[in-house]
């Protein structure tokens, strides 16, 4: 009788084990190159958003190294970044301390407020000192006010986005059938004002309106409600121009 072998399909499955370890390495060096070739084409903002995305993920903490013309400078946090990389945080507080200075001259502190967030500096205006109630046209005091901010801004290379706010009292006239069209009108004439009395160029600008939906404050009381009707200029940080449409972009 012929001894019968056991374990032959088994001893022939170890031999051929390795080969999924092969497919695993090919698909993980595929994967690798399309990750390669995708950021070969992209530009220094947006490995500069990377670069913070990944230090955030495994730090907890954004990295100060940026990428330069000549490659990447440091993804590490805490090294700062080389000569001429903070350039941008500095013309921000230039232009920040000249409005202050024109709101200080101006007596409007308890109209138009600047505030540095995380996104960049926001030129906040109530709407009193540029709408009449329930209206979209500028006073001529608000055009001399956003002519004098306009200018302050105009050498910055930063994306501005205009956002317009109001309270949450309904409206319903023929030309503003809600927050929603008012908001968004007293943004688009802001930034009107900004290209044509401020020098500023278009492809820099956007106009928002966010209705009652982005308050600042509690609708209860009068005070808290006259915060809410603003219009906000917000000086993006180059770090953001990835999310904006880049003319000349592919």
């Amino acid at each position: 009788m012929v001894p019968v072998r056991r374990g032959g399909h088994a001893s022939k499955d170890n031999h051929e084990r390795w080969l999924l370890t092969y497919s695993d390495l090919i698909t993980l060096l595929m994967i690798f190159f399309v990750v390669m070739y995708a950021i070969s084409d992209t530009n220094a903002q947006k490995m500069a958003a990377l670069a913070n995305s990944l230090a955030q993920t495994l730090t907890g903490a954004p990295t100060t190294g940026i990428l330069t013309s000549g490659g990447l400078t440091s993804i590490v946090p805490g090294i700062a970044p080389a000569p001429g990389q903070g350039d941008e945080g500095a013309e921000l507080a230039r232009a920040r301390a000249e409005l202050q200075q024109y709101i200080q001259q101006e007596g409007l502190e308890s109209q138009v407020t600047l505030n540095t967030e995380e996104r960049g500096l926001v030129v906040s205006v109530a709407d009193a000192v540029l709408f009449p109630k329930g209206s979209a046209d500028l006073t001529p005091e608000a055009r001399a006010l956003l002519r004098q901010v306009g200018r302050a801004l105009a050498r910055l290379p930063n994306y501005l986005r205009v956002e317009g706010h109001t309270d949450n009292l309904p409206i319903n006239t023929p030309a503003f059938p809600s927050n929603w069209e008012l908001s968004t009108a007293r943004a688009t004439n802001v930034v009107k004002v900004l290209i044509s009395e401020a020098g500023i160029k278009p492809e820099r600008l956007s106009a928002t309106g966010y209705g009652e939906y982005r308050p600042v404050a509690p609708n209860n009381s009068e005070a808290d409600m006259a915060r809410n009707r603003r219009v906000d200029i917000v000086v993006l940080k180059e770090a953001y121009n990835v999310t904006e449409p880049h003319k000349g972009e592919k």
